[in-house]
């Protein structure tokens, strides 16, 4: 478990880069075997490559998405409706592993 600073975390990427890319990676480790690879490697190198992790306080993260990316790849995939249940999902594991590598939740 990482100590966390709410002003260091303005600073992501130079004080939280590990971190940062093992909450994203266990999230796509966790989807992988359970949903469409192709979808699930469109999200993750199309869309979670260009999205931007903020802490909200209170031990609460947010993922927010580039738009324009996200209805590309949804068109591309020509899946609307799976791609959203896996965008959805993995949006949600990754701000799960942030608070739990942050200590804000308890490991499983």
């Amino acid at each position: 478990m990482t100590e966390f600073d709410p002003e260091k975390f303005e600073d992501k990427y130079v004080h939280y880069f590990e971190e940062l890319q093992e909450a994203y990676s266990n999230a796509y480790n966790q989807l992988h075997g359970r949903y469409d690879s192709e979808i699930l490697k469109a999200i993750d190198r199309n869309v979670l490559s260009e999205s931007e992790p903020f802490y909200e306080g209170d031990g609460e993260f947010r993922v927010e998405l580039p738009d324009e990316h996200v209805e590309e790849v949804r068109s591309a995939v020509g899946e609307p409706e799976r791609f959203d249940t896996v965008l959805e999902e993995l949006v949600t594991r990754i701000e799960a592993e942030l608070r739990r590598i942050f200590g804000f939740e308890p490991a499983d």
